[in-house]
């Protein structure tokens, strides 16, 4: 059975920077979409990010696009999103989610932004 694990999380200060990963095991992310969400105390889970595995084509949300890069290395089985000029907002669980055939979801990694 596969899974998804999330990692790179931690406390950061206004401004910096965090790279999470989100590393496949018991499947590879060939042919899976892959997605980043965001859930902050008390509000809904927010898309950040996708990319397509089809095209290799990528989009961001509004809150992120110009500040966060998703990419992929298929070598690795890992997928990772580059987090810069990070603002107190951006405090939240970070979720990546794959979907093709099956729909996976890691266990989240805590992203804490202050002073």
């Amino acid at each position: 059975q596969g899974h998804l694990v999330e990692s790179g999380g931690g406390l950061v200060q206004p401004g910096g920077s965090l790279r999470l990963a989100c590393a496949a095991s018991g499947f590879t992310l060939d042919y899976y979409d892959i997605g980043w969400f965001r859930q902050a105390p008390g509000k809904e889970r927010e898309p950040l990010s996708c990319t397509s595995f089809r095209d290799s084509s990528t989009n961001y949300a509004d809150s992120v696009r110009g500040r966060f890069i998703i990419s992929r290395d298929n070598a690795k089985n890992t997928v990772y999103l580059q987090m810069n000029s990070l603002k107190p907002e951006d405090t939240a669980v970070y979720y990546c989610n794959a979907n093709y055939l099956r729909d996976y979801w890691g266990q989240g990694t805590q992203v804490t932004v202050s002073s």
